[in-house]
């Protein structure tokens, strides 16, 4: 299924019913008085989280959502069915707005999460209400309210505690393969990640996290190059970055200008994307002889001035993946017991 992460759809509630304007008449019982019913509500529109969607592509080409509307009130007191509400699922981490006032509405953050996006109408009165000592056969009813109309954009961005960062080709794919059971295309192309990958890493049967791979970057990214920083949202709910970069590039550039465009970009997008935790991996060690490959991480870190922490890994053979995401697991639980402490 295609992968698409912003839609626009129009939501329509249900209207509500009609009061009703009846009098009793039966045999024996002359000027019975008002019973006309209330009608019924009109249905809402909820939007619901569901863990097992990836995408918004169903709404592609279906984008108009309407409830029911409830149904008139009836003689003898009846009231009118209200209309069934309506539910729309989407993927956990979808957020809504609303584009006409561009109010943020809300936010999809956990599976079976559900957020009302459109109220539906209030139901009429029936004659029946307006009975009083002075009025005793009212000929007064009202009409049910229209629902709720909106247009809506969801945007999903997807959650993950860990994100990858990287020039095309810098083995993110590669990487998340090596770890997770997840399958991204992997060639020796740019641009074969095409959208967002997850998966998960286990490091025993009861601990484990998320990690996300999103298309490579290149120079002018936030200008449009490339596949541009459309896929650079879905980084911002992670808990922390890894920046890999390939310690040989294929063009014969220079690792250390790889880092500082990339670092330009992240910084030219978000500002408080480029402040979060982010961990230097440097990437196929299995390119170069042993001594080699110390040698050149070595020098990346020192002209970097890089300041915070830095692995080296082959995610091709897996060497020191298992030392890296031992260390990110550790990293992740010692975070969440200091935010519970709080």
């Amino acid at each position: 299924m295609k992968f698409v992460d912003e839609v626009e759809i129009r939501v329509t509630a249900g209207k509500g019913g009609n009061g009703c304007v009846s009098f009793r008449r039966e045999k024996y019982i002359p000027r019975g008085g008002p019973d006309g019913g209330d009608g019924g509500d009109g249905g809402s529109i909820y939007l619901k989280a569901n863990e097992s969607l990836t995408t918004l592509a169903d709404y592609r080409h279906k984008r108009i959502f309407s409830a029911e509307n409830g149904q008139p009130g009836m003689g003898k007191g009846r009231t009118g069915i209200s209309g069934n509400d309506l539910y729309i699922e989407v993927p956990v981490g979808t957020r809504i707005n609303d584009i006409e006032t561009q109010e943020a509405i809300g936010d999809l953050t956990g599976h079976g999460q559900t957020l009302l996006v459109a109220k539906g109408g209030f139901h009429g009165l029936g004659n029946t209400r307006y009975k009083s000592s002075t009025n005793r056969a009212p000929r007064q009813s009202t009409n049910g309210t229209p629902g709720e109309q909106r247009k809506l954009r969801l945007e999903l961005n997807i959650l993950a505690d860990v994100g990858l960062l990287g020039l095309p080709n810098a083995g993110k794919s590669t990487l998340i393969a090596q770890v997770s059971a997840a399958h991204p295309r992997i060639a020796d192309y740019p641009f074969t990640t095409l959208h967002p990958q997850l998966g998960v890493v286990y490091i025993d049967p009861y601990r484990s996290f998320t990690m996300a791979d999103i298309p490579g970057l290149i120079g002018g990214a936030s200008e449009g190059a490339g596949l541009g920083i459309r896929f650079l949202k879905h980084l911002r709910r992670t808990r922390m970055l890894l920046h890999l970069v390939d310690i040989m590039p294929p063009d014969g550039g220079d690792p250390v200008e790889h880092i500082r465009t990339l670092t330009n970009e992240l910084r030219q997008f978000d500002t408080e994307l480029a402040a979060k935790e982010r961990w230097l991996v440097l990437n196929k060690l299995d390119l170069m002889p042993a001594d080699e490959a110390d040698e050149c991480c070595r020098d990346i870190v020192r002209r970097l001035e890089w300041s915070g922490r830095v692995y080296r890994v082959s995610a091709v053979s897996g060497q020191n993946t298992r030392e890296l995401i031992t260390h990110i697991m550790k990293h992740l639980e010692k975070s969440t017991g200091e935010v519970q402490k709080k």
